[in-house]
């Protein structure tokens, strides 16, 4: 992933870290830590506060107890300067692909949206040429780091998501989040519905990614070996010993199956939608402009 400039990752921490919704605690008690440039495995049942952890360490929910710090950005103080060096891969309900879209109709989008709102004001000025040839040297070193071929798949860009296989899906969304230089990139439902050819794929990809200086965030039923690992829905759970990091990591007996955590604020003190921030009026002039509605 040499052509991705190799970003260097973000150390992630935390310190008897739990959220509260609703139905009870979602996840507590979670200590661990992690340095930059690890393979860090959030794992346990479905319903055990995995994906609400994994969107707390990436700024987008907002704990209520403990600490935690992503990049050296103290959480949920820092959560809208975390959110601008997190990139969410797939998370239901929060970053899925639109299964409408074609490969070439998502990528265009992402770059988009990151030269908008990612990019600087002198990289807008640029001429247009030098502009498309950016976004398409930066869509061709995502696409060779999350091991997508286009040419590949039935109708190459012009496959539509709902044709994808799983892994290819998977792989397809590591691509639009790396698009935008992440230090720390969160996938959940990582093994998901993928046999074990697959799943030795998939975390054989997350695993080449982290190598090159991302640390990587990822929800699973089972955790790789190797992976610092943290477990919810257990009690005394501990992370086996590795050299990425030390892990200790906790979770309540009573785990809330579908809480809905507190709404996680910026540094301004205004809640944050547990989505990636976005201009309502800039995104909808990038859609307009990829002919999304």
């Amino acid at each position: 992933m040499d052509s991705l400039e190799s970003p260097h990752g973000a150390a992630v921490t935390a310190d008897g870290l739990g959220l509260k919704g609703p139905r009870g605690w979602t996840f507590r008690g979670v200590t661990f830590s992690a340095a930059p440039g690890s393979l860090i495995a959030i794992e346990g049942p479905s319903g055990s506060g995995r994906t609400c952890l994994l969107l707390a360490l990436a700024g987008r929910m907002r704990p209520t107890e403990g600490e935690a710090m992503t990049g050296g950005l103290r959480l949920p103080r820092r959560a809208a300067a975390v959110r601008r060096i997190a990139a969410l891969g797939p998370v239901p309900g929060v970053s899925e692909l639109d299964p409408a879209f074609t490969v070439a109709e998502h990528l265009r989008e992402r770059a988009l949206l990151q030269r908008r709102f990612g990019g600087s004001l002198r990289a807008l000025l640029r001429p247009r040429r030098e502009r498309v040839a950016t976004a398409r040297a930066r869509i061709d070193a995502a696409l060779e780091a999350a091991g997508l071929d286009p040419d590949t798949l039935p109708k190459a860009e012009r496959t539509s998501v709902r044709d994808l296989e799983r892994l290819e899906a998977l792989r397809l969304s590591v691509a639009l989040a790396l698009i935008g230089r992440p230090r720390l990139l969160a996938v959940d439902d990582t093994d998901l519905k993928l046999s074990d050819a697959e799943r030795a794929e998939a975390w054989e990809l997350l695993r080449s990614i982290a190598a090159d200086g991302t640390t990587v965030l990822a929800v699973c039923s089972q955790a790789p070996e190797g992976a610092v690992t943290v477990r919810t829905g257990t009690t005394g759970a501990t992370g086996p010993a590795d050299t990425t990091g030390t892990t200790t990591a906790t979770g309540p007996a009573d785990t809330a199956r579908a809480a809905t955590p507190t709404e996680p604020t910026d540094t301004a003190g205004e809640p944050a939608s547990p989505a990636a921030p976005a201009q309502d009026e800039g995104t909808a002039d990038a859609f307009a402009e990829t002919g999304r509605a």
